[in-house]
């Protein structure tokens, strides 16, 4: 028989709390409620093996009396481990932490044996009888402490076993040493489980403040290069409008003004880092071909190459109005042939759009559009580039140069991302 069974029976257990805590790094316990969860699923399970245990048997309110206690004292100790390794590896590495662990699980399984071997002395034995047949032929049967061995013809023999208090020192000693190795297991159990959750949660904690600063680096980049842009259409711009009032084309300039309320209406609405449908940009850079073909209406032909497929193509908003103005400013402002300028898209690959900007000369004029000089487009082009890289990131490419015919081409690639489709009742709102 085991004596020391009293002391040292346990069901080793976990539960596994599934709610994300990242560590306070401010506080040393801003994590609490993650070891509050964890402490208590622990000991749960372990009160479920005694619940089951005790039903087994017929004296279920001793035995869930004399587990009370072991639970009340082990909660007790779980909590001053988490102290521990709270109060002493903040900060620390995690082996650092993992040593605190463990001589903080160690302390607590010395501790739990020691008062359970105390407290053996004052529990109530369960009344549960077992019965077996020995092997010799003997009936054994077990009833707390007593153990009685009936013999044929024979008058039985009643044994009772000694409490731990009574035993000597050296079986005292056992008993400490097995009942410390079982509960040392247990808390040790806990702890890693408890580190490995923090551990977890830092790296989610890490990982999340990377992509974070990536985002709002790609997003500031992205805000600056706009910045740039819009500085330099609205420059053009002005010099067109002031070309046609030096010019006493007062109504070519009042046309202006109006396309150009319409412009920015429609663009100061726009977020700076949010995409577009390739439509809605097709949409905004035709207000800004209406302004320059009042200034170009013999010289300007605008064309429009995009399938009904592509128009919900996603793409940062104002990525062609660069392209389009250095079009009109190398292509058409600077020759008196006319000349075509043309927005085209197709599919690359399934999932890969092609995005053209075209000026070229119209009919059999040669070399009619001039090539942008050596950083002439560097705003332009290189904005344009840079957004698509801030978006896309290599996924995307950017090239330019000019043509056989004489004219200047600016092809960008990108993956075809499809805006959702409108919903019917919205479509049905705006019919």
């Amino acid at each position: 028989m085991d004596r020391a069974a009293p002391a040292t029976d346990v069901m080793p257990g976990a539960a596994a709390s599934r709610e994300p805590i990242t560590p306070s790094p401010s506080s040393r316990f801003g994590d609490w409620r993650l070891a509050v969860k964890s402490i208590i699923g622990f000991w749960l399970v372990y009160a479920l093996t005694v619940l089951v245990r005790a039903l087994l048997g017929g004296d279920i309110a001793t035995v869930l009396l004399n587990r009370a206690v072991t639970i009340a004292v082990g909660v007790l100790l779980t909590f001053g481990i988490y102290s521990a390794i709270a109060g002493f590896g903040q900060g620390r590495s995690t082996r650092r932490r993992a040593t605190i662990a463990f001589a903080a699980s160690l302390t607590a399984a010395f501790a739990q044996a020691g008062v359970l071997m105390v407290a053996d002395g004052l529990m109530r034995r369960p009344q549960d009888e077992f019965r077996f047949q020995a092997r010799e032929g003997f009936v054994v049967i077990q009833k707390g402490l007593q153990i009685r061995i009936e013999r044929a013809a024979t008058e039985p023999l009643v044994l009772t076993l000694p409490k731990i208090g009574e035993l000597g020192r050296h079986d005292i000693f056992r008993v400490f040493a097995d009942a410390t190795v079982v509960w040392l297991f247990f808390f040790a159990a806990w702890s890693a489980f408890y580190l490995a959750v923090q551990a977890q949660a830092e790296t989610l904690d890490a990982r999340r403040r990377i992509a974070e600063a990536e985002s709002a680096a790609q997003q500031a980049q992205v805000r600056a290069l706009r910045y740039q842009v819009n500085p330099h259409f609205l420059f053009n711009t002005l010099n067109s409008l002031s070309s046609l009032v030096l010019a006493d084309r007062s109504a070519e300039a009042e046309s202006m003004i109006l396309k150009l309320s319409a412009f920015f209406r429609s663009s100061l609405t726009l977020d700076p880092t949010a995409d577009v449908t390739l439509a809605d940009e097709i949409a905004l850079q035709q207000h800004y071909l209406d302004i320059e073909t009042v200034r170009f209406p013999k010289r300007l032909r605008v064309e429009i190459a995009v399938p009904p497929e592509l128009e919900r193509a996603r793409l940062p908003a104002l990525l062609l109005q660069p392209l389009v103005e250095n079009a009109i400013k190398y292509g058409v402002a600077a020759t008196r042939e006319k000349v075509v300028l043309t927005i085209a898209a197709a599919f690359l690959e399934p999932d890969r759009l092609l995005l053209t900007v075209t000026n070229r000369p119209d009919g059999k004029a040669s070399g009619a559009v001039r090539t942008p000089p050596d950083g002439g487009t560097g705003v332009g082009l290189t904005n344009v580039c840079e957004r698509l890289r801030a978006r896309f990131g290599n996924r995307a490419n950017c090239s330019f140069g000019p043509r056989k015919d004489g004219g200047y081409e600016v092809r960008m690639t990108m993956p075809f991302e499809p805006a959702p489709a409108p919903a019917p009742e919205a479509s049905a709102a705006h019919g």
